[in-house]
């Protein structure tokens, strides 16, 4: 696969997921501004809670990898992708982080 293709195929995925947040979460949201409620609906029963801990848990994976690359291999802004995580979600986050991730490891290999 290209990189090219690849970041596309980031970024469509990205757009796709935000699309659907939009269209699916935003208009109930916006007649019940309840985020607490919104937030405790994904518990509702164990087949959800297992789908909503599974994202939680994906985002605080996404974290850790962050930080550490912040540390390790100086990749900048990725605390973006992890507020971009929380809203629209991870799918939006994860995906924007590796096209930033790829582009700046790019850069760095071009320069040494």
């Amino acid at each position: 696969m290209s990189e090219t293709l690849f970041r596309r195929l980031l970024i469509a995925a990205a757009v796709f997921f935000s699309v659907f947040f939009a269209i699916v979460v935003i208009p109930p949201l916006i007649a019940n501004p309840d985020i607490w409620g919104a937030f405790a609906a994904g518990f509702v029963n164990p087949y959800s809670s297992g789908y909503s801990t599974d994202v939680i848990v994906c985002w605080f994976v996404l974290a850790v990898w962050v930080v550490y690359e912040a540390k390790a291999y100086s990749i900048r802004h990725g605390w973006i992708c992890l507020l971009i995580g929380i809203v629209p979600g991870v799918a939006v986050g994860f995906a924007l982080y590796l096209v930033l991730r790829s582009k700046q490891l790019k850069q760095t290999i071009k320069n040494e």
